[in-house]
């Protein structure tokens, strides 16, 4: 991945003066900690009124600013809370509506400078700048008096203890960072160490000190330049180039902007992505782990209670015996006529010999009740179980944000409360001789597929006693080749496709039925058939 460089961001300054000199920030919204969303309103180049979102990101990953276009903001997956951060709120104070007079870099820097005209409470007209500082670890976006130099307030504190050089902190001064040890290659006329490149010289980032590297010294000024500049991304979005020349794979970009609103929203996407995708598979595997000891437990508790049929024994032996039996004994020995076997029951010598009785009774009654209950809370378990280890392999296979998303209500229910606009990615569909195919890759498509796409007389199928998708096929008379290639498929999108071989069962759909409360996508069947793959 290319980090955010000076060179860069003077290309994007360059690119984007015009629109923000004169322009107005209409609003302001910080989605989090270290990402800034601000709505600026100018003119563009054909001269008319226009509003764009200018984002700003100082995660230490991949810090950078552009103006994001709609299906970018949604790979970011933007999210305004209800309640905004007290910085964002002070920035609402002095920055909403006010008039962007001057847009600078200073020299060599990767700081973007935004200086604005406002007036206080005394509608007195101030000078304030937003200096967004976009520097690896130590980005920081800080708004400070332009008139006193003195910090009004910024995103996140830099104390002492975190740099001696430069504090950062409501009330202090203002300073650039301290000034780099390098000379600018425009002024420089000697040789070139290609190898010291970013370190001996400004504009020059690793990346970019890699990508031209060996080159001759004037097109390296033509360069910094920003001469035949052409923006491009490589075909895997390994790295960017404000230079296509510099790519082997390049892929042309509109503007610079869009280079960077591209390049950077595919790894915060993707970033989000896999967090999103960890996060959902801890929180089912915590409530798998959970299900699986519960079951256990009942299990060895229902193994106990198997043993509750002697109670009854004792009882039964007991009453058959009181003739030739003394009460309050603290033994009993007795023929058990159904063993056929002589047996010595131990009593409760305080009670007489109907109490025993009657209290191995109440014991045999007690366990019997007690297994019936553990059976039926184990069915649920297993159901539970069952249930989970799909949720899980759907989230195995999410292959984007979309799948993640329809699955994470089904986790936590409280999102499917908060969001009344879910994202909802129809099934897969591919034809066999013709026939349609649907393919389910999560339990909402399941359901989908069974509940609103299924006739009667279309034929499901699914891999048998593991996870996997419903796969339905439309056709009244398939012929035995289709039923083998959809239960290839079925296979194949299962936790079993790795298996060499499994079981895969199918019915008409007619035959399904999904029974009252049941979990998304659960469906119970008849007049089923097995095929082995």
């Amino acid at each position: 991945m290319i980090t955010f460089d000076s060179l860069t961001l003077k290309a994007f300054v360059e690119e984007n003066r015009d629109f923000l000199t004169g322009a107005r920030i209409q609003r302001i919204q910080q989605p989090t900690r270290r990402d800034f969303v601000f709505t600026i309103r100018g003119f563009d180049n054909t001269g008319k009124s226009a509003a764009k979102k200018l984002y700003v990101n100082i995660n230490p990953q991949y810090h950078h600013v552009c103006f994001m276009n709609k299906e970018n903001e949604q790979k970011r997956l933007i999210e305004i809370p209800q309640k905004p951060p007290m910085f964002c709120m002070l920035l609402r104070k002095y920055l909403e509506n006010a008039k962007i007079c001057k847009v600078n870099q200073p020299p060599y820097e990767r700081i973007l400078e935004l200086y604005v005209e406002t007036f206080n409470e005394l509608a007195e007209k101030i000078h304030l700048c937003l200096a967004i500082e976009l520097m690896g670890k130590h980005s920081n976006v800080v708004l400070y008096n332009d008139d006193t130099n003195v910090i009004i307030g910024c995103a996140h504190n830099v104390g002492a203890e975190k740099s001696r050089e430069r504090e950062m902190a409501g009330t202090l001064p203002y300073v650039y960072p301290p000034k780099q040890n390098k000379i600018d290659i425009l002024d420089y006329n000697g040789e070139i160490d290609y190898n010291r490149l970013n370190s001996d010289f400004y504009w020059f980032s690793k990346s970019f000190a890699a990508q031209v590297y060996g080159m001759e010294i004037e097109k390296l000024r033509d360069y910094v330049q920003l001469k035949g500049l052409s923006p491009a991304i490589s075909a895997d979005y390994s790295q960017y180039s404000l230079f296509a020349e510099l790519l082997p794979d390049a892929v042309p970009q509109n503007s610079v902007n869009d280079m960077l609103d591209n390049y950077y929203a595919y790894y915060v996407e993707k970033d989000k992505f896999q967090a999103l995708k960890t996060h959902l598979t801890t929180v089912v595997n915590q409530r798998l782990k959970k299900c699986r000891t519960s079951l256990a437990k009942m299990q060895t508790q229902i193994q106990k209670e198997e043993d509750a049929d002697k109670y009854r024994l004792y009882g039964d032996l007991l009453l058959a015996n009181l003739y030739n039996l003394k009460d309050f004994s603290a033994a009993a020995e007795v023929f058990d006529y159904e063993n056929n076997r002589n047996i010595q029951i131990e009593l409760d010598e305080t009670k007489t010999l109907k109490d025993n009785a009657n209290k191995f009774y109440k014991l045999y009654n007690k366990s019997k009740t007690s297994r019936e209950k553990l059976t039926e809370l184990s069915e649920d378990l297993r159901s539970e179980i069952s249930y989970l280890e799909q949720v899980l392999y759907s989230i195995s296979i999410a292959s984007g944000m979309g799948d993640l998303l329809e699955i994470k209500p089904e986790i936590i229910p409280e999102v499917e409360k908060k969001d009344k606009k879910q994202t909802f990615n129809r099934p897969l569909e591919t034809e066999i001789e013709g026939c349609k195919v649907w393919i389910g890759r999560n339990n909402r498509q399941n359901d989908y597929i069974v509940s609103k796409l299924s006739r009667d007389e279309d034929y499901w199928f699914h891999i048998k006693d593991c996870a996997g998708s419903h796969v339905l096929l439309r056709s009244d008379n398939p012929s035995d080749k289709m039923i083998y290639e959809c239960a290839k498929l079925a296979k194949e999108y299962s936790s079993a496709k790795l298996s060499t071989k499994a079981g895969v069962i199918y019915t008409r759909r007619k035959y399904l039925k999904k029974p009252p409360k049941a979990n998304l996508g659960y469906v119970t069947y008849k007049c089923e058939k097995e095929i082995v793959v």
